[in-house]
């Protein structure tokens, strides 16, 4: 049995991939500040990647609709054996076309002079490029903002932490002297048991807060783009994080062009009016220049085939010009100049959204503001209460049910601080977002 469990695992080993090997070997460790993480996203994020391979491939797109303009060359060449050659009967004579074997080759040449469509296209090469540049800035700022509140998600649970072990090694001085003072008879056992309550309900929540930073950590570092198995760590605490004057309440009517969505619906704007222009060069006429050379070679023989040769060479123009096409042209000009008209309604909408969000971002920052520094007085009236109860209680003109309703006073108090410390900053990072001040 041993010999077969040993045989299984070498086999197991074997068996996993050189990559997954290598993992572990290849774990990194960061020391990193908020700047530093949106440095990290900004190259490693997976999003931004693809935004940045979609900024390529326009490029290539952009290429291809530029290179029509250049000349077109193409070649040919054929052999055929005709195992029965053409012919045809005249006055009751049989007369055939042709040799039984044959062979050419040949080269042409065109050259674009004049189309309305090219030249259309290649005024749409900026906006092209622009809307693809614009998309990459919104990935980049989703992800800016995925990670500034997941860091400071992070930040705020450490502030938990950080009051929780405070919190503990107060409860528990106070639970070791009220032990002792029940040992001697001078409080009754309720009272240790209303204490071990509140200390076990301590130790619960610090565990759970000790989970809640690994799954912060992980948390950030996906939203990182960082693989899972690097080790991150935080320079930073949220002494550290500086909160910003809210802004005056008089609405910029303008701040509307400093969002890169509003930038978005332009260029798109742009090419739906070119698209426009693109349907009516459709009724111009296109003009190519073009040229041929080919060689042809006959012979009954194939031995003798490359033997003779016919040479012919042409130069000339192509013009192409439309006649009717049954409006079908009219049709489709009305159809994008409606697109067009919605695109502008949709402009004016998010005109209004843009305007409206920043006054509710501004409003969010400002109540959450106020409620923080409300969080912070009850958090500190609730620990001077938990003072004077435990000063009461030890000269014997208190009960220890106040002091355990203080303890559990400050408890609240604390947690509320926190919630109140992380909507302060995730409002904030709003804010920043509704004014376009994230890039």
């Amino acid at each position: 049995m041993k010999s077969s469990f040993l045989t299984l695992t070498a086999m197991l080993c074997f068996l996993v991939p050189p990559g997954v090997k290598a993992q572990n070997a290849q774990q990194e460790t960061h020391l990193f500040n908020l700047q530093e993480c949106l440095d990290y996203a900004n190259e490693h994020q997976q999003d931004q990647k693809n935004a940045k391979l979609d900024i390529q491939n326009a490029e290539y797109v952009i290429k291809e609709q530029n290179a029509l303009g250049f000349p077109q060359i193409s070649g040919t060449a054929s052999l055929q054996d005709y195992l029965k050659i053409p012919s045809v009967s005249i006055n009751g004579q049989t007369i055939q076309f042709g040799t039984k074997y044959q062979s050419s080759a040949g080269i042409s040449v065109s050259q674009l002079l004049f189309d309305g469509g090219y030249i259309t296209g290649l005024k749409g090469s900026k906006a092209y490029r622009e809307l693809y540049q614009r998309s990459y800035t919104r990935t980049r700022i989703a992800t800016n903002v995925a990670v500034t509140k997941a860091y400071y998600q992070l930040l705020t649970n450490e502030e938990r932490f950080r009051l929780l072990d405070a919190n503990i090694a107060q409860l528990k001085q106070q639970l070791d002297e009220t032990i002792q003072l029940n040992k001697q008879g001078f409080v009754e056992k309720i009272d240790v048991d209303r204490l071990s309550v509140l200390y076990n309900n301590l130790i619960t929540e610090h565990d759970n807060t000790a989970e809640l930073l690994k799954l912060g950590i992980q948390v950030l570092k996906f939203q990182m783009g960082m693989p899972v198995t690097d080790d991150l760590r935080i320079k930073e605490r949220i002494q550290d994080i500086k909160f910003a004057e809210v802004p005056a309440a008089a609405l910029d009517t303008t701040a509307y062009r400093n969002r890169v969505e509003y930038g978005i619906l332009q260029s798109n704007q742009r090419l739906n009016e070119l698209d426009v222009t693109l349907a009516k060069s459709e009724y111009l006429p296109k003009l190519s220049a073009v040229g041929s050379s080919a060689v042809q070679f006959m012979n009954t023989s194939f031995g003798n085939l490359y033997g003779n040769s016919l040479p012919s060479t042409y130069v000339g123009l192509q013009l192409s010009v439309p006649i009717f096409s049954g409006f079908m042209k009219a049709s489709r000009i009305k159809q994008k100049e409606v697109i067009v008209l919605k695109t502008r309604n949709t402009m004016d909408m998010l005109k209004n959204s843009i305007n409206l969000e920043i006054d509710n971002a501004r409003t969010m920052y400002a109540t959450n503001l106020k409620s923080l520094d409300n969080q912070r007085k009850n958090m500190e009236l609730a620990r001077e209460v938990l003072r004077v109860s435990k000063i009461k209680y030890e000269q014997g003109v208190g009960s220890s049910i106040e002091v355990t309703q203080a303890q559990t006073a400050i408890q609240e108090a604390e947690g509320n601080y926190v919630s109140a410390l992380y909507n302060a900053l995730a409002s904030k990072v709003d804010m920043d977002a509704a004014y376009g001040n994230i890039k």
